[in-house]
């Protein structure tokens, strides 16, 4: 439920049990009340001159001076005043007059009013009623001083009440903007935290990647070939490595440019990311080398995926062949992933070696170099 579909009341969960207590609490009866509400005539009778009286001693501070403002929220102060003198002398404090005491502990917070400002208030306040008690009641009773010190009593105790009603919703209005501040900070640090987290992954991912041609690089190759031998090994799967470069790859830049060479390395990695399944890591090794871990793939199925490689580069770059290497490890017998990186590069090397083929896989099986 929101705070506006709940009034001060409900919010605070005082209720007529809960304020019957806490005039307990501070002894307030209704002889009090009744010893209140004799004096209402004579206070209403010079409520101008109380009210007067007490914004005189008020505004000479500076400070408070500036947080009245104005000639016309002077004058607005002044009648809410009145009103609160008036219902002081009343008799009768029961919900409603509890309602308006908590609601000036809100306004007070929301104006700003620092509670020395409201303490100080009430102390005058109480002094100048007090004086007129004094001088009214010790005239009518001036054989019998009880009267007169009982009613001052009741005074400062209903004070008391209603500074504790005021100081309830004030201090409860900080806690509620503490919190709000509080959540509001959390939720700004958890925000900030999944940002600072992804662009963590993000600069990661960056570190691991080839700048030129989006593929993994070195570093995070060796992570992954690691990693997919020993999940073959768990799973007792075979694991196939292709390793390719481009041939006469320097001769094409000295004679094309480095550019030309950049665009050719390009369109590899382009063709790789676009035929390579999900769980396979194309990689570029370095310079004009590339890897391609095939998970859960034997040799014969890397045989079809390099084929299919060709296929495509040479539709880009047909007077430009590749040597292959492949090399499979499992399910039986797994290899380290030292061994299997050699076997797959010295199978591209006898690749280079046969006049007319592209592809050697290890055991050595060739595949023609399409016409």
């Amino acid at each position: 439920m929101k705070m506006t579909d709940q009034t001060l009341l409900e919010q605070m969960k005082l209720h007529e049990v809960e304020i019957l207590h806490r005039k307990q609490l501070i002894n307030f009866s209704q002889r009090d009340a009744d010893l209140l509400l004799n004096c209402r005539s004579f206070i209403q009778n010079r409520i101008d001159e109380l009210v007067e009286t007490f914004f005189e001693k008020q505004t000479t501070f500076e400070e408070i001076a500036l947080i009245i403002g104005d000639a016309d929220s002077l004058k607005r102060l002044k009648e809410a005043l009145k009103s609160y003198i008036i219902r002081l002398f009343d008799g009768y404090y029961d919900l409603d007059y509890v309602n308006n005491r908590l609601r000036i502990g809100l306004v007070h917070k929301r104006i700003g009013v620092e509670p020395k400002y409201y303490l100080s208030a009430i102390k005058v306040l109480k002094d100048i009623l007090v004086n007129t008690i004094n001088q009214e009641i010790g005239e009518q009773f001036a054989t019998d001083p009880t009267v007169k010190n009982s009613t001052i009593d009741a005074l400062d105790k209903l004070l008391c009440f209603d500074t504790e009603l005021v100081f309830d919703t004030y201090i409860r209005s900080l806690v509620s903007a503490i919190e709000l501040a509080r959540d509001k900070a959390e939720h700004y640090a958890f925000g900030l935290e999944k940002k600072v987290a992804q662009r963590t992954l993000e600069l990661q991912e960056l570190s691991r990647k080839d700048g030129l041609t989006d593929l993994y690089n070195h570093r995070a190759f060796i992570e992954f070939i690691k990693r997919d031998i020993s999940f073959a090994k768990r799973n007792k799967v075979p694991l196939s490595l292709i390793y390719f470069d481009i041939d006469n790859f320097k001769t094409i830049n000295d004679t094309c440019g480095h550019q030309a060479g950049d665009e050719i390395l390009k369109a590899i990695g382009k063709i790789l990311k676009e035929i390579a399944r999900d769980v396979d890591v194309p990689c570029r090794y370095g310079g004009d080398e590339f890897c391609l871990i095939l998970s859960g793939s034997t040799s014969a199925e890397a045989k079809k995926f390099s084929q299919c490689l060709i296929e495509q580069f040479s539709e880009q770059y047909s007077k430009i062949t590749l040597s292959i290497g492949i090399a499979q490890t499992g399910p039986e017998q797994f290899d380290d992933h030292r061994i299997l990186i050699k076997r797959a590069d010295q199978s591209m090397y006898e690749a280079k070696k046969i006049v007319g083929f592209q592809m050697v896989t290890s055991p050595e099986i060739e595949i023609e170099k399409p016409a």
